[in-house]
């Protein structure tokens, strides 16, 4: 092996991750799943029936209309907890261990943090936190 496969086998090894075997991830993962969209609309290319426009209701055959309507804020806001409930849970085991993290640990949950903070930015701006009825724009 010459110096230069070397240095490329240490670039591309899982085992000493670098910025190059992070991108080449990234691509083979973005063109996988390219790939699998692709195929999946080319084998089973989406058509509308009315079987399908019918409310999901665990496999059971809806025979009347429900009794009580949940709105949609209610759905929202329960996913939106339980997201941000999960990533509380790792910065949780990120602040207990706060004694042994290194620079490269901060600027991980630092980055974690403002995702978060950006999707709650998004999601505050679509409307996803407001509970009265919709205003009309």
């Amino acid at each position: 092996m010459t110096p230069m496969d070397t240095s490329i086998a240490a670039a591309l090894s899982p085992w000493e991750p670098g910025g190059l075997s992070l991108f080449v991830f990234a691509v083979l993962v973005g063109g996988l799943i390219a790939t699998l969209l692709v195929l999946t609309r080319l084998v089973n290319p989406p058509r509308r029936s009315p079987e399908k426009d019918r409310p999901y209701e665990c496999g059971i055959i809806p025979t009347d209309e429900p009794a009580f309507r949940y709105p949609a804020p209610f759905s929202l806001v329960a996913m939106v907890f339980l997201i941000f409930d999960v990533e509380t849970a790792f910065i949780y085991t990120w602040a207990v261990s706060f004694d042994a993290i290194t620079a490269a640990s901060f600027m991980g949950i630092a980055v974690f943090i403002g995702v978060l903070l950006l999707s709650l930015w998004y999601l505050w701006l679509k409307g996803g936190l407001q509970w009265g009825m919709a205003s009309r724009r």
